[in-house]
């Protein structure tokens, strides 16, 4: 049932008082929040309290949410600001080495599908790798576009840029993709041909 209630619903709920509306778009969107705040601090430890601060601030600033994008462009727009918040108060050089999302899940290789499945987890595994060795900048915007299909005009709004920025930084962004996945991983990459 939780899955047909409406995000607008679910804040008009929630700003007349009742916490478990907000706790269904917690629950809606953590998963979406870590991802987004661990592409940008490239650490679980520390997305996990960027995604935690930004929920918190979406609380508090519920009210303020007009309704002019989706609550999604504006949730990431606030995970967007406090992970740039939270690596402007760290050093931005530790990076984690464990950038898994999801655990890798094995398919039966017996099955017709299922080696061409664990050939589809390697891509995935290999890209997301790639991506981390991309700035805070480079992996939000790829991130946002490719993984999580954001139009330009939201991205535009989750990262406050005009729409030739957002352009402009989405073509260097896959420029500076393609070339760590030429010098990294191109092993990986002539196998998949």
């Amino acid at each position: 049932m939780a899955a047909t209630i409406t995000d607008e619903s679910l804040i008009q709920m929630a700003l007349s008082g009742r916490q478990s509306a907000f706790s269904m778009l917690v629950k809606r969107y953590e998963n979406y929040v870590f991802t987004l705040a661990l592409r940008f601090v490239k650490n679980r430890e520390d997305a996990h309290e960027v995604a935690q601060d930004s929920f918190l601030r979406a609380f508090r600033y519920l009210p303020d949410f007009r309704g002019e994008a989706k609550f999604s462009t504006w949730l990431y727009r606030i995970v967007f600001t406090t992970a740039l918040n939270h690596l402007r108060k760290k050093n931005p050089d530790i990076r984690s080495l464990d950038d898994e999302t999801k655990p890798l899940q094995i398919p039966d290789q017996g099955t017709p599908d299922g080696a061409l499945t664990l050939e589809q987890n390697d891509r995935n595994k290999s890209l997301h790798q790639a991506i981390a060795h991309l700035s805070a900048d480079d992996a939000g915007i790829i991130t946002l576009f490719y993984l999580y299909e954001q139009s330009l005009d939201e991205i535009c709004d989750i990262m406050g840029l005009t729409m030739t920025n957002a352009k402009t930084k989405l073509c260097r962004a896959r420029q500076r993709l393609k070339s760590v996945l030429d010098d990294k991983f191109a092993a990986e990459i002539k196998e998949w041909r």
